[in-house]
């Protein structure tokens, strides 16, 4: 093999490489977003359920005004 072949061979197995590295990055990256979200979901439906409502059954409205309560808890809530 000539040291370009083996050159060119070689670049095109980093960037092979590189391609798996990115998706399994994008892959983790996903997979802890996800977490991460389905934990403040359970957060969430946990101090619903505290205030007597069921995070479940509510609208996207609802939910909304809730968390919303939440951030500004030094108002009087809405419910």
């Amino acid at each position: 093999m000539s040291g370009t072949t083996e050159l060119t061979i070689d670049q095109e197995m980093l960037s092979k490489d590189k391609q798996l590295t990115s998706r399994n990055t994008t892959d983790q990256k996903d997979a802890e977003r996800k977490a991460r979200m389905d934990y403040a979901e359970a957060q969430l439906r946990k101090l619903s359920a505290s205030r007597g409502l069921n995070w479940d059954e509510m609208t996207d409205e609802e939910r909304i005004d809730f968390v919303d309560d939440l951030i500004h808890e030094d108002r009087a809530c809405k419910r």
